[in-house]
């Protein structure tokens, strides 16, 4: 039976990221709405394809049907504007935007310059754009030249688990989740830590540090010239990080721009207390009530919001209840699928 929806994604499907994660729950809850959704993965160097990895998408494009429905998670779409250009003749286009390819951190001026065009010129050929927030339809609009009527904002989904007591005996157990490249701001982080050495506290740092080795290499250096490695573990990528939100007492992530935040709202859902910057979407997913945001890049302004949290029983237990109770708002995946399923056309949003 012909597919309703054919899923391109650049690489591993089963990669662990936050941007895999959510195509990897839409696809399923897609699914669960009865709707057919075949995932396709294209191998490749991506956002910066080479010739050949450009070639392979074009012919798994060729290879569907006139009028088939392909949604491309941006990593890939945004760089492939000719292979875009060249198919939106016969196939309809949804481009799935995390964040701007342009808004990593990290590269070069002309990198980010080159990924800005790409991006900008391969938009132009989707039918529809769905994008994981607010902040980031704004961002399209505004600095992309997408008409808001083309966006659709569905924002990730969260479960939340059953709550978990938790007693801090001495120290405080604060926990980071993120893979280790430069847009997650680890380097900030330790140096607001290095300004916390006479609290008690311990920091476990989840995530891989295979996309960005220089600087995983650079973050490892860096806890050891500041002193901190013998309370900051680097736990590197795990299959399952759900322990590791049930142990812990506070979540802190410098990020420098997110195009959602799911780590945040993963925090939330486990009524944890976050301590975050206010880049990109992040004050979309954390309410004041249950966390502090700081400018990004401000070590000084985190290690304040870390001596307030660490130092201040009462106001983690305030935050705690914030977040407890932000909870029962997060989104799911059933409505994430419910918006993009509109996308599809009478008779396929079952």
């Amino acid at each position: 039976m012909t597919p309703d929806l054919y899923f391109a994604v650049p690489g591993d499907l089963a990669t662990r990221t936050g941007g895999y994660e959510y195509d990897r729950q839409l696809i399923a809850a897609l699914r669960a709405r009865g709707i057919r959704v075949e995932s396709v993965e294209w191998p490749g160097q991506y956002p910066f394809p080479t010739p050949s990895d450009r070639a392979v998408a074009a012919q798994s494009l060729a290879a569907l049907p006139d009028g088939t429905t392909v949604l491309v998670d941006g990593l890939a779409f945004g760089a492939l504007p000719d292979v875009a250009r060249h198919a939106a003749a016969r196939l309809r286009f949804v481009a799935l935007v995390h964040h701007p390819l342009a808004l990593e951190t990290g590269m070069t001026e002309a990198d980010r310059t080159m990924l800005a065009a790409s991006e900008t010129e391969a938009l132009r050929h989707a039918a529809a754009i769905v994008v994981t927030s607010r902040s980031t339809a704004a961002t399209l609009v505004q600095s992309f030249g997408v008409a808001a009527d083309r966006i659709t904002v569905a924002l990730p989904g969260t479960a939340v688990p059953a709550t978990v007591p938790r007693t801090t005996r001495h120290a405080v157990r604060l926990l980071s989740v993120g893979s280790v490249v430069p847009r997650k701001g680890y380097g900030v982080l330790l140096a607001a830590l290095a300004q916390c050495m006479d609290l008690a506290w311990t920091c476990r740092i989840v995530g891989s540090r295979a996309f960005a080795p220089a600087e995983a290499e650079r973050i490892a250096a860096l806890r050891d010239e500041l002193g901190v490695q013998g309370r900051v573990r680097m736990e590197g990528e795990v299959a399952d990080t759900g322990p590791f939100y049930r142990r812990a007492d506070v979540f802190v992530l410098a990020s420098r721009y997110e195009g959602y935040g799911m780590a945040y709202a993963e925090a939330i859902a486990h009524g944890l207390p976050v301590i975050g910057t206010t880049g990109g979407a992040i004050p979309e997913v954390v309410p004041a009530a249950a966390g502090i945001l700081v400018p990004p890049d401000d070590d000084a302004a985190l290690a304040r919001a870390l001596r307030d949290v660490i130092g201040d029983p009462a106001l983690r237990a305030r935050l705690t209840a914030g977040a407890v109770h932000a909870s029962g708002s997060l989104p799911r995946w059933a409505d994430a699928a419910a918006r993009v399923a509109a996308l599809l056309g009478p008779g396929r949003a079952v």
